[in-house]
């Protein structure tokens, strides 16, 4: 019998991971991203065209004088610098759902902290992540809270 190396036959590959880390698989044809980056980055790309051409005609208009064209050329590099931040709050608020401390997928599953990280079930007590939010202040402000002082009446002697 020939072995598969002998006869050209070669195994599937195994699967890759999209670049961005987001947790499907790529695929050559989509540039080594999952189908859903590809088609934001494209997205991505198109907004950052218009914006380009929006800024190279304000500094056509504003060419008369060069302190003018300095402006334009300073107001393209801040609306680059302003898509670049939007990028990443979108990416952001659209993020995948991973454990802070392992980095694993959680999903629908995962267990907000107090301290504003999101956890899987074996990094969600305090201790386990090693949680920086002060729980013996918060209770004693909140016991605080809901139970105001209370001062009798002074009683007016005979």
């Amino acid at each position: 019998m020939e072995s598969s190396k002998e006869t050209g036959c070669r195994a599937p590959e195994d699967p890759v991971l999209c670049i961005n880390d987001c947790g499907f698989f790529d695929s050559a044809a989509t540039m080594n991203m999952c189908s859903k980056c590809q088609k934001d980055m494209i997205l991505l790309k198109q907004e950052h065209a218009k914006l380009a051409a929006a800024s190279s005609q304000d500094v056509v208009r504003r060419s008369s004088s060069s302190d003018e064209s300095e402006l334009a050329l300073a107001g393209a590099a801040v609306a680059s610098a302003d898509l670049a931040s939007q990028i990443s709050q979108v990416k952001s608020k659209e993020g995948l759902k991973k454990c802070t401390a392992c980095r694993k997928r959680v999903g629908l599953t995962g267990f907000s902290c107090k301290c504003g990280d999101l956890f899987c079930a074996v990094h969600r007590y305090s201790d386990k992540h090693n949680c920086p939010f002060d729980y013996r202040n918060a209770g004693q402000n909140a016991i605080e809270n809901s139970n105001p002082i209370v001062i009798a009446e002074k009683l007016n002697k005979i």
